[in-house]
C-alpha cells in the first residue's frame, strides 16, 4: 500500500511541475522550464523509492545495455538492401500495371464491346 501512495505522490509531483510551467507564465522561460524539471526530478526520485519504480529503472538500464549491443549494417549493406527494395518495387509496379491493363482489356474490350454488338 505504501508503494501505491508513493507512486500517487510521484504522479502528483509531476503534475505540479507541469502546472508550474503554466502558472508561472509571466516569469522568464528558464524559471518555467526549471519548474518542470524540478517536478520531473522530484517525481522520479520518489518513484524510484517504490518497488515498481526500482523494477522500471532496472529494466531501463538493461534495455540501454541491450541497445548498445545492436550491430548496425555497414554502408555497403544498407545500399544493397535499399537497391533490392527499389528493384522489387519496380518489378511489383510493372506486374500490377500489366495485371490492371489485362483486367481492363478483358472487361472493357471483350465483355462490354461484346454486349454492345
Amino acid at each position: 500500500m505504501a508503494d501505491k501512495i508513493k507512486f500517487a505522490l510521484a504522479l502528483l509531483l509531476l503534475v505540479v511541475g507541469v502546472a508550474g510551467f503554466y502558472l508561472l507564465g509571466e516569469q522568464a522561460m528558464i524559471i518555467r522550464v526549471l519548474a518542470v524539471l524540478a517536478g520531473v526530478a522530484a517525481s522520479a526520485a520518489l518513484a524510484w523509492q517504490t518497488e515498481p519504480g526500482r523494477e522500471f529503472f532496472s529494466f531501463a538500464k538493461e534495455s540501454t545495455a541491450e541497445a548498445k549491443k545492436v550491430v548496425w549494417p555497414t554502408r555497403k549493406e544498407t545500399l544493397q538492401t535499399t537497391g533490392l527494395v527499389f528493384a522489387f518495387m519496380v518489378i511489383m509496379a510493372i506486374f500490377l500495371w500489366v495485371t490492371d491493363k489485362s483486367i481492363e482489356w478483358a472487361l472493357y474490350d471483350l465483355i462490354l464491346q461484346w454486349r454492345k454488338s
